[in-house]
Parts: structure tokens; C-alpha cells; sequence
């Protein structure tokens, strides 16, 4: 077969299953046969409403940038059989960031499943050898899907210089918030507090080892100061501000979630007055292989994550799932 199923967005709300032609790897690609896929953000904003952020869906696209599978083709940097977690984002590696290792900046990237560029949905994806980052023979694909949300939070516990002892709150308990709660528990940060106003959220957080959980639509956080790194993981302006406020003096923000607004309104002055930190979190940049150990050393629960399975013929009533139903932690497409 040259072919293979792909679900494909032609326009909000507009997926069609249809037959795409099976990509042939280029030098120092290989080619994955998808096993699994996880549904995200930027997905569910182009299934919605046809764009994320600045991009539009301008041709029909097939979704997908969280995906893993099996190498059945290439340059034999990884053999045949070999599972593999995709990373999405491709920089260019010439320019200036890339050149200096922050190629999640990289201006002339591109990443799978962001229009026009085709995602995993496709069944079948030519991936660069050194963006298909191997996992042990028995891991699972839908864990192995979750492998890019994770090198997210591993980022962002990084840009926010959480260390061992550390007092953090983490507000937005999503799959990002409870991926960041296991990796700053794996730094070996001391108390640590979730925040959400969904309580069956709030009740998986509390089962994956936070000290603490506060629903902030009944139980504002107290005015304290007393976190040593806060990380908004909601992207809520409330959230990222009462974050900010529950920092000690000297004490450090992190920007992870994506805005639901473009402005905010931080108290700057205040923030200026305590000497607080505050940085942002895009993506990843050399942190996949960080958690792909983590993983593989059982050190965080990525398969309790996954909340709902479909076949990529369900491929829209996955993509509606998700986006409705505010039980589900991760959806996940199986092809």
C-alpha cells in the first residue's frame, strides 16, 4: 500500500477521514508508523475555531504534535521496530538560536500539526533521525504520546531554577500542571500546592503526591508569602497574578500556560519593590531525552494521564471530547 487513513481538518469543526499518500523518508529521516497520539491545546483552538494564536488553518491539515511509534523505515539511525517519541518542533539549525541551543526560538522552524504542516494523524510520519528519540521496547505508544507534554514541564521546572527543598505552587491542574507537579517532585523540591477549580483535577494531583490542593473558585490562595518558584500552568490572568503574589521576596515566576488573553495586567511595581523573578516557558530545547528517562525509570505516572482512547476513525469525536468534556485529562487517538 502507498496510502494510509489520515483524519484531516479542512476547516473548524470540518474533520475528514481520508487516504494520504505514505511520505518517503529523505536522508537522515526515518519513517514511524504513528501508535498513538494525545490530543492538546493548540489542537483542540485549530479543531475549534480554525487557528491558535497567530496561525490559521489556510489548507486542510492533519492534526497531531504529541504522537510516538514505530520506526519501519530509514537511514538505519534507529532500527526497524524501534519505538520512538516524536518530537514535533524541527528548527532550521542555522540561525542564531538554533546555533546557540535555544532552538525552540528558531524563527524558520516548523512542527507537525501546526497548519500547513501535516501532523501525525497521518498514520504514518518521516521524522528526523535526531527527533525520534528512542523508549524501551515494552513502553506503551499512548504513554510514549505524552513523552512531549512532559519535556514541556521538564522546560519549565528548568527555566524556573526549582531546586531541592524549594516551596512551589503550581496553579492549572491540567495535564501540563500535573506533569510539572511530578517533575519538580523528581528535583526533589520540598511543599508543594495545586490549584484548580476543577475538583476532580484537584483530586488526581493529590493522588500523583502534592502536599496540598486548593480550589480557588471556593478557597482563595492566602496572602502569604511563601513559595520559593509559583508556575502557572492555567494561563488564566487571575491565576499567574495570585501566583505571583503567593511569592516570597527574591522569589521566582514561571509563564507556562498559554495566555487565554495576549495582555496582562502584573503588578510590576510590586514585583519590582520584592526583586521577583518572573520568566516565561515555550516548548523545550534539549529536554527530551530527560523525559524519556524519567519516564523509562517509572519516576512519573504518564499512562494515568490518558483518560479516554479513540481510533483515528473516531478522529472528531476525540477532537470533541476533549474539547466539551472537562473530565478528560488527556484524550488520546490510537491508529
Amino acid at each position: 500500500m502507498n496510502d494510509a487513513t489520515a483524519a484531516v481538518l479542512h476547516g473548524p469543526k470540518d474533520v475528514r477521514i481520508e487516504r494520504r499518500p505514505i511520505p518517503e523518508p529523505a536522508p537522515g529521516e526515518v519513517l514511524v508508523e504513528i501508535g498513538a497520539v494525545g490530543l492538546c491545546g493548540s489542537d483542540l483552538h485549530y479543531y475549534a475555531h480554525g487557528e491558535n494564536g497567530p496561525n490559521a488553518l489556510r489548507s486542510p491539515t492533519a492534526l497531531g504534535h504529541e504522537a510516538a511509534g514505530t520506526v519501519v523505515a530509514g537511514d538505519g539511525t534507529h532500527p526497524v521496530g524501534t519505538r520512538v517519541a516524536i518530537e514535533p518542533a524541527i528548527p532550521c539549525g542555522r540561525c542564531r538560536a538554533c546555533r546557540g541551543g535555544r532552538y525552540n526560538q528558531c524563527p524558520d522552524g516548523r512542527c507537525f500539526g501546526s497548519p500547513p504542516t501535516d501532523g501525525a494523524l497521518t498514520g504514518r510520519l518521516a521524522v528526523p533521525s535526531e527527533f525520534a528519540h528512542p523508549l524501551p521496547a515494552d513502553f506503551p505508544l499512548a504513554a510514549g504520546a505524552l513523552i512531549e507534554p512532559l519535556a514541556v514541564a521538564l522546560h519549565a521546572v528548568r527555566r524556573g531554577g526549582v531546586a531541592a527543598g524549594d516551596r512551589v505552587l503550581i496553579t492549572g491542574a491540567g495535564p501540563i500542571g500535573l506533569l510539572v507537579l511530578q517533575a519538580v517532585r523528581a528535583v526533589g523540591a520540598g511543599e508543594t500546592v495545586v490549584t484548580d477549580v476543577n475538583p476532580g483535577r484537584l483530586a488526581h494531583a493529590r493522588r500523583l503526591g502534592a502536599d496540598d490542593v486548593r480550589d480557588t473558585a471556593h478557597e482563595p490562595l492566602p496572602r502569604e508569602q511563601v513559595f520559593d518558584v509559583a508556575l502557572d500552568c492555567s494561563g488564566v490572568e487571575t491565576a499567574l497574578v495570585g501566583a505571583v503574589r503567593a511569592l516570597r521576596p527574591g522569589g521566582t515566576a514561571v509563564a507556562v500556560g498559554n495566555p487565554v488573553r495576549p495582555v496582562t495586567a502584573l503588578p510590576l511595581a510590586w514585583m519590582q519593590r520584592q526583586e521577583l523573578t518572573l520568566v516565561t516557558a515555550f516548548r523545550y530545547a534539549g529536554d527530551f531525552p530527560a523525559a524519556v528517562a524519567l519516564a523509562a525509570a517509572g519516576r512519573v505516572d504518564l499512562e494515568s494521564l490518558v483518560t479516554a482512547r479513540f481510533p483515528l476513525e473516531r478522529a472528531a469525536d476525540a477532537l470533541h471530547t476533549a474539547l466539551t468534556d472537562d473530565r478528560q485529562l488527556k484524550v488520546v487517538i490510537e491508529p
